[in-house]
């Protein structure tokens, strides 16, 4: 019976984890600061890329970007 549960439960912390999900880059350039949120559900190297090349644009304005 104990085996059951355990693989019940270990079943569904899986079920609720992802290597997929929404991801915030977090730019300040000149006092002021903006959010920009995936579009979609990604892994977490592609939304560094993304907030990569935020932080290129932003640099022109003497800013940057940070994930969130």
């Amino acid at each position: 019976m104990k085996k059951v549960i355990f693989a019940i439960a270990a079943l569904g912390l899986i079920s609720l984890t992802s290597c997929k999900k929404e991801y915030t880059c977090t730019c300040t350039a000149a006092g002021q600061t903006t959010d920009v949120k995936t579009e979609k559900k990604v892994k977490k190297s592609e939304a560094e890329d993304m907030c990569n090349a935020l932080s290129t644009q932003y640099a022109i304005l003497g800013g940057s970007c940070k994930l969130k």
